[in-house]
């Protein structure tokens, strides 16, 4: 009952190959970009497509996964949680991050 608390499942289209690193003790970090779409009519009456962007994380196995499989503009699901974060950059300015951690990956289309 604990992973519904904090879930996000998102389907859209990879704007990038997932860029890897490889971190402290060898553990694997996937960042992947995922747009997805909305189109609805505005007040005129006109077709109006929106698209957001959001940063996904993945790590290990889950990176490894998405390394493998995952190639620009394919479309994809996501399954994880939403992680908020801050940090200082280098001018010593607090930036805020939100991200989702991806637990679960699967491909729907190829390109």
């Amino acid at each position: 009952m604990n992973t519904m608390r904090n879930k996000v499942q998102l389907i859209g289209h990879l704007g990038a190959r997932p860029e890897i690193k490889i971190i402290e003790g060898g553990k694997k970090l996937a960042k992947i970009n995922l747009a997805t779409n909305e189109t609805y009519s505005n007040a005129k009456g006109e077709k109006v497509e929106e698209t957001q962007w959001h940063s996904i994380i993945a790590w290990g196995k889950t990176a490894e996964i998405a390394e493998k499989y995952f190639n620009k503009g394919q479309q994809v699901i996501i399954e994880g949680k939403l992680v908020n974060r801050n940090y200082e950059d280098k001018e010593g300015n607090k930036k805020y991050v939100t991200e989702i951690h991806a637990y679960d990956l699967m491909v729907l289309s190829k390109k």
